[in-house]
């Protein structure tokens, strides 16, 4: 008995402020606190290459711009002059904060005649 313990004494643990207490969604992962959760919109070329219009994701990113990087390595976004952003129903700037909960799309240019 004193082997068990003494192996489980050396197992590396989170930081208790890291992670939610997964027992009101016993089914479900852990959920890092510090990451905002956000819902991303995509349209034309970008819903394309994501393979989907929609999806909800946790985020390391601090702002929209970082958020859209993060986003690009992971879906091999081609880079687009003029892309908009919008948080929450609002145009914004590149460098504008993410914040739990917030509604991020990205809006390429648009071709028309």
């Amino acid at each position: 008995m004193s082997g068990v313990a003494s192996q489980e004494a050396r197992l590396p643990s989170a930081p208790a402020a890291v992670y939610r207490d997964p027992l009101p969604h016993a089914a479900g992962p852990l959920i890092s606190s510090t990451m905002p959760a956000v819902s991303v919109q995509y349209f034309a070329i970008l819903r394309e290459c994501a393979g989907r219009d929609r999806e909800q994701l946790q985020t390391s990113a601090a702002s929209a711009g970082a958020l859209f990087e993060e986003l690009a390595a992971r879906y091999r976004f081609p880079r687009l002059p003029r892309l908009k952003v919008a948080i929450n129903d609002e145009f914004r700037d590149w460098d504008a904060p993410l914040a739990d909960g917030d509604r991020v799309v990205f809006i390429p240019p648009v071709a028309g005649g």
